[in-house]
């Protein structure tokens, strides 16, 4: 017996005093509503309505059941309304994560346009790499993230692809660091702190070979990706390192460091929003949207046009 749809009929009836305006009301005939009104007394075990030819007349035992009746209803459509809520991403909780290389003003513009989109979404954010999240939207443990390319996208739906040109960071007195634009040739006889290639194993081999094609193999790959600890080793390997603008430290504010832009751009973050198919919903979009507008204030992004191809080799992992 679904309890909720003869509880609606009770109050309906007891409202109404009178069957077939019930009936209306409900929008049901009135011989199936007097046969779950008696089902509903049969399984409560009590008399709800005294009825004649001409008048129905709720009983003692059903004037006090009749406001716990209503208290089921509206709790009931609550639920419901919850549910609706939370299966329209406009309740509930949304697990997301970005690479650790996104600077803290991005977070903070993306967590601020999110909470205006969706203020009823719990968003737990988490700081994982591109590998960590593939793991974890896998295992369905992930709700959406966004990630580096290249890497594996089977069973994902992508945002679209954005771009962040990578510059160098250089030692103030490195002889390239007076340069206005630096030629990847000019790095040569340096070490190279880069990110481990487990956090994102394609993106680690494509910018190795694009330093290689453009003239600059590193002595040493030197793996390292906190902040201070990348200073640490540029100013003590005689080492460089790859980096967007907006993560580096303002021009001027560090004696020791400075960032220069790549002679030609050869080197390019490439980022895109990615869930698992099929289970996006308007929490998801609007975080999509949320990173797409905050990267494009905060960190200069723009649309990867016409973009490269997202697949990987058969035998590596390198872009195409």
């Amino acid at each position: 017996m679904d309890l909720m749809k003869h509880l609606e009929c009770f109050v309906a009836v007891a409202e109404e005093s009178h069957f077939g305006r019930a009936a209306e009301r409900l929008g049901m005939a009135q011989p199936p509503l007097s046969q779950r009104i008696q089902r509903l007394e049969r399984h409560l075990g009590v008399r709800l309505f005294e009825r004649t030819s001409r008048h129905v007349t709720i009983t003692k035992a059903g004037t006090l059941l009749l406001d716990e009746a209503r208290e089921l209803l509206a709790r009931s459509e609550a639920l419901l309304a919850t549910a609706r809520r939370v299966r329209d991403g406009e309740s509930g909780l949304l697990r997301a994560a970005l690479p650790p290389d996104i600077a803290g003003e991005t977070v903070a513009a993306l967590l601020a346009d999110f909470r205006r989109r969706h203020a009823g979404v719990e968003l737990e954010l988490r700081e994982l790499t591109t590998a960590q999240q593939l793991d974890q939207l896998a295992a369905h443990d992930l709700d959406v993230g966004l990630i580096h390319h290249p890497c594996d996208v089977a069973g994902l739906e992508l945002g679209p692809v954005l771009r962040r040109e990578v510059g160098v960071l250089l030692p103030r007195g490195a002889p390239a660091a007076t340069l206005d634009e630096v030629p990847l040739t000019a790095l040569t006889g340096y070490d190279l702190v880069l990110f481990h290639r487990t956090a994102a194993p394609a993106l680690h081999d494509d910018l190795l070979t694009t330093c290689a094609r453009d003239g600059y193999t590193p002595t040493a790959v030197r793996h390292g990706q906190g902040a201070s600890f990348v200073r640490g080793l540029l100013l003590s390997s005689h080492a460089v390192a790859f980096s967007p603008q907006d993560t580096h430290t303002p021009q001027g504010a560090d004696p020791d460091i400075v960032w220069r832009p790549l002679a030609g751009a050869p080197l390019a973050w490439r980022h895109s929003v990615a869930w698992p198919k099929g289970r996006g919903d308007a929490a998801v979009a609007s975080f999509a949207q949320a990173v797409t507008d905050a990267l494009r204030s905060t960190a200069a992004v723009t649309s990867d046009t016409p973009p490269r191809p997202l697949h990987l080799r058969p035998t590596a992992e390198y872009w195409l």
